[in-house]
């Protein structure tokens, strides 16, 4: 082959995977072939406006002093995850919208993307296993590996979104006690809420503080006070949040001093706390019986006793001798 020694294993390997590499390869050219030949969606009045109007030309800092990666690729990458998002049911979209929120938006992605994005690595991980054990394996057998790859592909991306969700909103349960006694102390000294939250996510880093300095970007924009903590609320999705918050809501419609009601809620905030760590306390005794039992007692067992189990085995030998 070419004048090279390949072993035919090799040899084998490399004519199974041509025909495969050539069709995407193939399948790409045409791709963008049609994107290239493709007619544009405005029409040809609206783009001869645009020629020598200085005003529709793009900015220099919009197209050449972001990275390449953020300009080119990410783009592609989305405009990919939304074609395949086509063929994907709509029945979780919601449920996907909500823990996309929750974990945090990573990489801003919507429910569409990411339904998308469930859907490529379905496809990556089928298509990938095919080629690589297709020559090597029956047909029963690369079928039910294959559809089990692709269906652990399309599932796997909600489980890992959904604990990155549930870990998100766990810390942001443990942070809520301290900022609370923070913003307390804040108002109490004089400052207004929403200096006090500015202090509070001076103080901190954390899942807590992102969320509320996006509520205090929303009142900047000119969104109410209640407003914004309730979509803060909505988006996180963690119960002591969302109770502080109403009662926060409900105190400003009665008129009831804020400093009073941070007050409550930051004791209550801390009685939650130590109850919290009194119950995780009970647990620990029944959590480590697992590791006890079949970790710990069967290498004790093997210490005290595996030198003596030699002699015996000698002396019941020689007794049956």
């Amino acid at each position: 082959m070419l004048g090279l020694n390949l072993d035919p294993i090799t040899v084998a390997t490399i004519q199974y995977i041509a025909p495969y590499v050539f069709g995407i390869l193939a399948f790409l050219a045409v791709l963008f072939l049609w994107l290239s030949m493709s007619p544009s969606s405005r029409a040809p009045s609206e783009r001869l406006k645009d020629y020598g109007n200085p005003a529709a030309l793009p900015e220099k800092s919009e197209n050449f002093d972001e990275p390449f990666v953020k300009r080119v690729v990410i783009p592609a990458f989305r405009s990919m995850l939304r074609f395949f998002s086509r063929f994907a049911p709509k029945q979780g979209l919601e449920e996907s919208e909500s823990l996309l929120r929750a974990a945090g938006s990573p990489m801003n992605l919507t429910g569409l993307d990411f339904t998308g994005l469930r859907l490529l690595i379905a496809a990556v991980a089928g298509v990938g296993y095919f080629i690589l054990f297709g020559s090597s394996q029956d047909t029963s057998i690369l079928l039910r590996n294959g559809l089990m790859l692709v269906a652990l592909g399309y599932l796997m991306p909600i489980f890992v979104l959904r604990g990155k969700a549930n870990g998100r909103r766990h810390d942001i349960a443990r942070a809520l006690p301290d900022a609370l006694d923070m913003l307390t102390i804040g108002v109490e000294a004089g400052l207004s809420f929403e200096a006090a939250l500015i202090r509070v996510c001076g103080q901190w880093d954390n899942a807590l503080t992102v969320e509320l300095r996006r509520s205090l970007a929303d009142m900047q924009y000119g969104v109410s006070r209640e407003d914004a903590l309730v979509s803060m609320a909505e988006r996180v999705d963690v119960p002591d949040l969302s109770a502080f918050v109403a009662v926060l809501v409900q105190s400003n419609q009665l008129g009831v001093s804020i400093a009073d009601v941070l007050r409550s809620q930051s004791a209550q905030m801390r009685i939650k706390r130590r109850q919290r760590s009194e119950e995780l306390a009970r647990q620990a005794s029944v959590k480590m019986v697992f590791p006890l039992v079949f970790f710990e007692l069967p290498s004790l067992f093997v210490v005290i006793l595996g030198p003596a189990i030699p002699p015996i085995l000698g002396a019941l030998q020689g007794m049956s001798g």
